[in-house]
């Protein structure tokens, strides 16, 4: 199944300076808020977007499955991005991975928020 899409647009530049980013270069705080705001207007409920030093991310739990919908730019970019699914381990040792197959529900949803949207353009879906 495809979970890591990458894409193109000037929608998601920052309005910040590149020093009060995560990291120089790293961005994404646009694109997450924004796709966390879509995925809501479709009945897909996320967290609100939270950082890691190598980007932005919401969560998305289903049952006791829990997912990261991680976003950022692409090597500094600031208009390619890429959005990618990462499933929580519910053991120790990143044993016990959340399924796939159980979050194609907000993969559909991303999908069809970035091929609705004008001003997003080269949409790539691949495996991760």
């Amino acid at each position: 199944m495809d979970t890591l899409v990458n894409f193109k647009s000037e929608m998601f530049k920052p309005f910040l300076p590149d020093d009060s980013q995560v990291n120089p270069g790293v961005f994404g705080a646009e694109l997450a808020f924004w796709i966390s705001k879509k995925l809501a207007q479709k009945g897909i409920i996320t967290s609100y977007p939270e950082y890691e030093d190598w980007g932005w991310y919401v969560e998305y739990c289903l049952d006791d499955n829990e997912y990261r919908l991680c976003c950022g730019n692409v090597e500094s970019s600031q208009t390619e991005w890429q959005c990618f699914l990462e499933p929580y381990a519910k053991g120790f040792f990143g044993r016990n991975k959340a399924p796939i197959e159980l979050a194609r529900v907000l993969l559909n949803a991303v999908r069809e928020v970035l091929e609705e949207t004008d001003g997003i353009d080269d949409i790539k879906w691949s495996c991760r």
